[in-house]
């Protein structure tokens, strides 16, 4: 994988970077945070310049977001009922939809790098939902800054331990997106045992 991400950018350079970036806010299933990674470490050896890189990888993961958000404005419920036909998707968007209630642009914020893979879907419903577009874009630079800068930045500080590196932000990515199921599942078990709860009351007075 990092020998395929190092190709990529060695041919392609900053680019590579800035398209990974953009598809990967698309839902595609495209590892960009190694591929920041990667960036870092051809910066560190002067391969690249390292504000490019970062620009880049900024520039596509924005470009990205709002284009994930606008596709949710312009598409609205009838796209959403489309994707919540598959049980995974379901379950991926009531999560997204949750983050977005609760949190409003803050959910934003972290989606696009505490919760990365909740990300794509955060930017959909938020533009289905009617969050505001300068609200979300100003809480999105945010957070891209957070991801580019500490993935970018990982990699040029730490480029002789790219492979391993790689694997550990792999793993806590991971752990990161188990909790994030896991905090979904709960909230929309607890709002099931609510609603029964009331059901009860009902038919009892």
């Amino acid at each position: 994988m990092t020998e395929t991400l190092f190709a990529l950018i060695s041919a392609y350079g900053p680019i590579a970077v800035l398209a990974s970036a953009f598809l990967s806010c698309l839902a595609l299933p495209i590892p960009t945070s190694l591929m920041m990674l990667a960036g870092g470490a051809f910066a560190a050896t002067g391969d690249l310049e390292l504000a490019n890189v970062m620009l880049f990888a900024f520039a596509g993961a924005v470009i990205g977001d709002n284009t994930g958000f606008a596709i949710g404005r312009f598409g609205g419920t009838r796209l959403a009922e489309r994707l919540a036909r598959a049980p995974s998707r379901r379950a991926v968007l009531d999560r997204a939809c949750a983050l977005v209630d609760r949190h409003g642009g803050l959910g934003v914020f972290f989606s696009t790098w505490a919760v990365a893979p909740l990300g794509p879907w955060v930017n959909f419903v938020a533009g289905a939902t009617g969050l505001s577009w300068v609200r979300f874009a100003i809480w999105d630079m945010f957070g891209e800054a957070v991801w580019v800068t500490l993935y970018v930045g990982m990699g040029y500080y730490f480029a002789s331990q790219i492979d391993f590196l790689a694997t550990v932000m792999g793993n806590v990515s991971g752990l990161l997106a188990a909790v994030a199921v896991a905090v979904g599942a709960g909230l929309w078990i607890r709002g099931a045992l609510r609603a029964r709860a009331m059901g009860l009351q009902r038919v009892k007075t």
